[in-house]
């Protein structure tokens, strides 16, 4: 059972924990609880859970193709994650002006 194992993580680390644990738990049952949906893109069974009622259930591609609650939120997340690394890397979405003196 993981209950946010890599929450307070950033993506590159938490990309690499993830591969540990996919290969680690190969073979076994395991249960992932995530806000970040990144962290179960590889599950085989995703239960989106809210307010304790499970809304959808499927792949991550099953649950894409539904365009409901998941898709809205991993939708979000995307563009969210995008922004961060816009951010980090200092490229900035406004367009540049140039100016050039004789």
């Amino acid at each position: 059972l993981f209950d946010e194992a890599t929450s307070a993580l950033d993506s590159h680390t938490e990309q690499a924990i993830q591969q540990s644990l996919t290969e680690v738990s190969r073979g076994s049952t395991t249960v992932v609880i995530a806000h970040r949906l990144s962290t179960v893109v590889d599950a085989e069974q995703i239960l989106f859970v809210q307010n304790g009622e499970i809304l959808e259930r499927g792949s991550h591609l099953q649950l894409l193709a539904m365009q409901g609650s998941y898709a809205a939120l991993w939708d979000r997340q995307q563009r969210q994650g995008k922004e961060a690394e816009d951010k980090a890397h200092g490229d900035d979405t406004d367009p540049a002006i140039t100016v050039s003196a004789p």
